[in-house]
């Protein structure tokens, strides 16, 4: 299963893209962060962020995108960008019909470092060491994503998917296409 972690932001948001190759087994596929300019009006910095998800779902055909929740802090405007930016990625996410989970900060820190209090230090090492990568990864929103990735990859099999899937309203004919081209993309 390959999952696309999503850890939204507006000025940087974070994506990660990890393939589970077996049980608490993750392979690093790609990372990055999508950016946009604070000198730049909200329309159009949705709008490169939203481009930019579509590029990444398009070159990483991931099985299920997993976006971090928002939650409220004493920063209003923060918090609507963060819940624009997690907004735009669902939609994506359902354009290509890909299903759509969402993870608590708690959750994700839980299933990575084995404690939902992990300050973001630990997270980022436990993510380096699970994925093997060396160097730091900057920025944080990125290990996030990774984290996010991980943390959905990790569900238990019967909780893989989201419970609203958009998968569910297709046919066997059509979701067996739809895996098809998923295949085929990736160049299975």
């Amino acid at each position: 299963m390959r999952v696309l972690g999503v850890d939204p932001g507006l000025t940087r948001c974070g994506v990660g893209v990890v393939e589970a190759t077996g049980p608490r087994k993750v392979v690093h596929v790609a990372s990055g962060v999508i950016q946009s300019s604070a000198e730049d009006e909200v329309d159009q910095r949705l709008l490169v962020v939203a481009t930019a998800l579509d590029e990444w779902l398009e070159e990483h055909v991931p099985d299920v995108v997993a976006v971090e929740q928002v939650f409220a802090q004493a920063n209003v405007r923060t918090v609507v960008g963060t819940a624009q930016v997690a907004g735009l990625a669902m939609l994506a996410a359902a354009r290509h019909r890909i299903p759509v989970a969402s993870h608590t900060p708690s959750e994700v820190k839980a299933a990575v470092t084995g404690s939902g209090r992990a300050d973001k230090a630990q997270v980022q090492l436990m993510v380096r060491k699970l994925l093997g990568i060396e160097a730091p990864i900057r920025p944080v929103d990125v290990s996030d994503a990774l984290a996010l990735a991980i943390c959905h990859a990790w569900r238990p099999a019967g909780a893989l998917a989201a419970p609203r899937r958009p998968r569910q309203s297709m046919t066997a004919a059509q979701l067996a296409w739809a895996q098809a081209e998923q295949a085929a993309r990736r160049g299975r």
